[in-house]
């Protein structure tokens, strides 16, 4: 029996000589959750000016305590003339500080009547007003190569007036489904047959971990079909996924196909659920290769691979170092158990509280029972031969969508 190997060697299998994919551009309204490909440097100052940080007066803090005839009215938007000696302007949030203005009171502190204004006595000077380049200087790096392109830094790049950017094109998928009794949802089952959980699932998941699905392919139990649907899976796609057809049954023609056509790398790992696990590169006519990952067929193996070894590898596909490791917590065990020879990785909700991360595990750990991923927060890591009571620490994957 072949010895059942480590995660960390099988991740290290993965991703070794991965290049990354090629680039794109596509305007910004467009490049949400896209990986940026180059380095941004900022062309502008954020702000552009000294503006309001509330609706009030501008004026000279040495003004303080004074009655102020009020000069100018200075809305968002609107240029600021410079200030008058012994003047305040009416000034709006977002409003240009007028030249000669050092500070800002809000307007529930002043006493208006006749075009005048009495200002309180404690005015610091630079108070509320925002500074020009506080948030960005030009020329400072804006955002690095490899950043994911969210709310926060898309808000950035449009603060800047970019309206096209460079990102990773996304790396194409293909997701096989192997098995003669895996039927797609629309069609009556048969005695023997099962509906297609899996399918669905990953393309989900892959779509979130920033790939693009190109083939859905169903394979036949047939070692000829294999070969020939894994070959056009490789020429048109930089990474195949299959589920199913890697075990050791004689109707499971996926790793051997593998092997006659490619390279296999990794097979069988020591990780519950999962273990029948095969990684490996298929060539492609002009030289290149794609990557394999053969997850197992319960739905709940390829649910935890996918989180495990194609978030990653899309990472390193894509120059996204966020996706390269899932955040770690700590969390205090509300479940006992013991585990054997492989590493598990069980699936749990999470609590917080003023005591601090309590982990609540699923019931049922079957690996079929895909019920227990719907609310899942984290999976709990268990190492090899260890006994966990209740209250004890164990180190949770936190899995963010």
């Amino acid at each position: 029996m072949a010895e059942l190997q480590p995660i960390s060697a099988a991740l290290e299998a993965l991703l070794a000589d991965v290049s990354l994919v090629g680039t794109e551009s596509v305007p910004l309204e467009a490049a949400a959750g896209r990986v940026l490909a180059e380095a941004v440097t900022a062309q502008l100052d954020v702000p552009p000016f000294d503006n309001s940080a509330m609706d009030g007066y501008a004026l000279r803090a040495s003004d303080a305590g004074k009655w102020l005839p009020i000069s100018q009215r200075i809305a968002a938007g609107s240029p600021a003339a410079p200030l008058a000696e012994g003047s305040c302007a009416r000034i709006f949030t977002g409003g240009e500080i007028p030249p000669g203005a050092d500070c800002v009171v809000m307007q529930e502190r002043v006493e208006v009547a006749d075009n005048q204004a009495l200002m309180p006595t404690d005015i610091p000077s630079g108070d509320n007003i925002r500074l020009q380049g506080r948030d960005v200087r030009r020329g400072q790096p804006l955002l690095a190569a490899g950043e994911r392109l969210e709310a926060a830094a898309l808000g950035h790049l449009a603060g800047q007036g970019v309206t096209v950017v460079s990102v990773r094109r996304r790396p194409r998928v293909a997701l096989l489904s192997t098995g003669d009794e895996i039927i797609d949802p629309g069609t009556p089952l048969k005695p023997g047959q099962l509906y297609n959980s899996n399918r669905p699932m990953l393309k989900r998941l892959l779509e979130t971990f920033g790939a693009e699905v190109v083939q859905l392919v169903s394979v036949p139990d047939d070692f000829d079909q294999t070969v020939a649907l894994l070959t056009n899976a490789a020429a048109d796609a930089d990474v195949v996924v299959s589920t199913g057809g890697v075990s050791v049954g004689e109707e499971d023609h996926v790793k051997a196909a593998l092997e006659s056509l490619g390279q296999l790398d990794m097979w069988k790992l020591a990780i519950r659920p999962g273990k029948p696990l095969a990684l490996g590169r298929l060539p492609r006519e002009d030289g290149s290769e794609a990557r394999f990952v053969g997850l197992p067929g319960n739905p709940v193996s390829g649910f935890v691979g996918a989180w495990l070894f194609l978030r990653p590898l899309m990472g390193a596909l894509l120059g996204c170092s966020a996706l390269n490791a899932l955040p770690t917590l700590t969390a205090s065990a509300n479940f006992t158990t013991q585990t054997g020879p492989r590493q598990h990785y069980m699936r749990v909700a999470l609590r917080f509280s003023e005591a601090g991360i309590i982990a609540d595990a699923f019931e049922d750990q079957n690996s079929g029972v895909l019920s227990s991923c719907i609310s899942v927060d984290a999976l709990a890591v268990i190492d090899p031969h260890q006994q966990v009571e209740k209250d004890t620490l164990v180190r949770c994957l936190w899995l963010q969508r």
